[in-house]
């Protein structure tokens, strides 16, 4: 049975706040959904603490709950795995967030509000509660991208981000492989550049409390660097895959 919404959760070491994100997010779902078929798909990128075991504890609890166990590989493999399940699951739409509770059910309305606009839309976060350094290292990305590509995303990677189901499953056909270690920012230029509008619509963003941060301090710059090599190594594959992109979806029979 296809789905109208699945909202992907990738998760590593939450185990503190786990359970009330989950909750958040059903409670929305069966809220603003009563009568839809829908789901989150949590993704347990191989958490070290009980983060794994506790989702698996809630899954009778939250019966929208679909819980997804992989080994550990990042943050953005996870995300990469939890939208291939969604898309498995013939969903309209595909919403992505992230477990950490630093955002809020409420803002996504206002993406849902605009989804027949647009088949990728994008959040912002208008005011970023993160470490100076990640907050360096986003502005470099975003000036990066304006550089490589010739076009302005306000928060290309941001974990808060609706996408048309068909559209994302013709989007991760085109993702180089193997993934690259921030496969959002490059589904993000795709769509950007095949000509759709993003939005970038501000929303809230909360201090983190709780959880691990998945990336040290000292490591950020080299993953800044990685980065900027895959960006600039995918310019010579882009215009390619955008084409594919402008194609028309086919019509169902």
């Amino acid at each position: 049975m296809s789905l109208l919404l699945s909202i992907v959760m990738p998760a590593y070491n939450e185990e503190e706040v786990i359970e009330v994100v989950v909750k958040q997010w059903t409670d929305l779902l069966t809220r603003q959904f009563p009568a839809e078929n829908t789901r989150l798909i949590v993704v347990n990128d191989g958490s070290r603490d009980n983060t794994g075991k506790i989702l698996d504890q809630i899954k009778d609890k939250y019966p929208k709950l679909m819980v997804v166990h992989q080994p550990n590989g990042g943050h953005g493999n996870a995300v990469v795995n939890g939208y291939r399940q969604a898309v498995a699951l013939d969903s309209e739409y595909i919403f992505q967030t992230d477990s950490d509770d630093q955002f809020v059910t409420d803002d996504f309305g206002k993406l849902w509000a605009k989804r027949d606009e647009s088949p990728f839309i994008l959040g912002y976060r208008e005011e970023r509660y993160d470490a100076p350094a990640r907050l360096v290292i986003t502005k470099i990305l975003r000036l990066s991208i304006a550089f490589i590509y010739g076009t302005y995303i306000m928060d290309s990677n941001i974990p808060f981000r609706l996408i048309r189901g068909t559209f994302l499953k013709r989007l991760l056909a085109q993702l180089p492989t193997p993934t690259p270690f921030a496969p959002n920012i490059f589904l993000a230029v795709m769509a950007k550049k095949a000509g759709f509008n993003t939005f970038d619509i501000p929303i809230t963003h909360k201090e983190r409390q709780t959880g691990t941060v998945s990336i040290l301090k000292w490591k950020l710059l080299k993953v800044c660097i990685q980065s900027f090599k895959e960006l600039a190594q995918f310019r010579f594959e882009l215009a390619g895959k955008v084409k594919a992109l402008k194609k028309p979806e086919p019509v169902a029979a």
